[in-house]
Order: structure tokens, then C-alpha cells, then sequence
């Protein structure tokens, strides 16, 4: 049997993977010289109740790591595919609640999941790219949970001076220790309808769009460098 079906298959094993992994990047976490924007107005809002975290794949590796578990909790979605299960399993470890979504599931039920988390208090963290792309495309999924929530929508990126991009559909940025880095949360002001027409829907998907390359632009310029995917 194959390393990836192994994983897919094995909780154990997943975690396994997920404890080196994750101790490779608390130790990045801890080493790298971090300026910070948008996480005191991410913590006012969350006084206040839950939100919605999105964030792109490529950027998504130290989300875990940067969320304010004190402030709240946040229950991160992932998939079954092999890096789905080790992300779920360095959440978990990083003290956040994911949750394992089917691809089999439907949209709707899908929805009354999250909305159950949400009533709950939980926050919902997802990647707007979907755990497969095309990389830097909104997908549906964030633009129906922002509606059916109608919690803030936050955008998170970091960028950091010792990083490789690796050779995946999303070019994932993956940190180096010491160096100077900076993760951003940026809110996405946009109004969201509760039953929004197609050029509603169009209007959000691009707000979002423009949020999310925003705070990774920024979290760059932050820590020295030229804007990235």
C-alpha cells in the first residue's frame, strides 16, 4: 500500500506525519522575527461572536500557528486526500478544531455543518482556492458560508524573507527559521445577502478575491519583499 493511501487510511499515521511537521514549523513560528496587522481588530470582533477565516492555499501553512486560540475557537475544514489529513491533524495540535468535509457531502448539508459549528460560537477557517484550485480562484464555498453565517469575513496571509515555494498547484509558500516575516488579518468589508442575486454573488466573489491578494501583498511589503502568489 502506498504512503498516501497509508495516510488517507490512518489516523495514526496522519498525526504521526503532523507531529514532525509540526514541531518543523513551531520552530519556524518561534525563530522568525514576526510583524503583525489586523489582529486587534480580528479579537474586537470576536468578543463579539465568530468568523469566517479565508485564507489561499499558498499561504495557508502558519494560519494554525497565528490564530488567537484565547480570543475563540476555530474549527478549520479540510479533506480526506493525504495533506488534508496531516493539515487536520497539525490543527489539531495547533489547539484548532478541524473538521473533515466528504467531498461526497453535499453543498447543503455541508452548510448545515457549519452552521451548527457556528451557533456553537466556533469560527470556520477555509482556504478560498479549495484544497485543489485552480490557485487564486475564489471557489463557491466561502461566498455560501459568508451568506448562510453572515459572521465577518477575515483574510489572513503570511509572508516571511526565509521561505520556498514548493512545486504544487498552488506554488504553497513553506517557511525557513530565522528569518523576518509578517502575517496580516484583513477584513472584508463587503456586504453579504442572504439571498444574493447572480451579480451579487459576482460583486462578492470579486471583493473577496481582491481581500485575500490584498493581505498577502501586504504581509509581503511587511516583511521587505515583492508581491507573490
Amino acid at each position: 500500500m502506498s504512503l498516501r493511501k497509508r495516510i488517507e487510511q490512518s489516523t495514526l499515521l496522519a498525526s504521526g506525519v503532523a507531529g514532525v511537521a509540526g514541531a518543523y514549523l513551531a520552530l519556524c513560528n518561534r525563530t522568525t522575527t514576526w510583524q503583525v496587522e489586523g489582529l486587534e481588530d480580528l479579537k474586537t470582533d470576536l468578543a463579539n461572536g465568530p468568523v469566517l477565516l479565508v485564507m489561499w492555499h499558498s499561504r495557508s501553512i502558519m494560519g494554525a500557528f497565528h490564530w488567537p486560540v484565547g480570543d475563540g475557537p476555530l474549527s478549520s475544514l479540510y479533506d480526506r486526500s493525504p495533506i488534508g489529513r496531516v493539515s487536520g491533524a497539525l490543527q489539531r495540535r495547533a489547539g484548532l478544531q478541524p473538521m473533515e468535509m466528504s467531498r461526497k457531502l453535499s453543498n447543503r448539508a455541508a452548510s448545515r455543518t457549519v452552521l451548527k459549528r457556528v451557533k456553537d460560537g466556533v469560527s470556520i477557517g477555509m482556504t478560498g482556492d479549495g484544497p485543489l484550485g485552480p490557485a487564486l480562484a475564489v471557489k463557491d464555498a466561502p461566498l455560501d458560508w459568508a451568506r448562510v453565517t453572515g459572521v465577518p469575513v477575515y483574510c489572513y496571509a503570511f509572508s516571511t524573507t526565509k521561505g520556498q515555494r514548493l512545486q504544487s498547484w498552488d506554488q504553497m509558500l513553506v517557511p525557513r527559521p530565522f528569518g523576518k516575516g509578517a502575517y496580516v488579518f484583513q477584513s472584508c468589508d463587503h456586504a453579504v445577502a442572504r439571498k444574493p442575486s447572480e451579480a451579487e454573488v459576482t460583486a462578492l466573489r470579486a471583493a473577496l478575491q481582491k481581500t485575500l491578494t490584498n493581505a498577502a501583498h501586504r504581509a509581503d511589503a511587511l516583511a521587505g519583499l515583492p508581491p507573490g502568489p
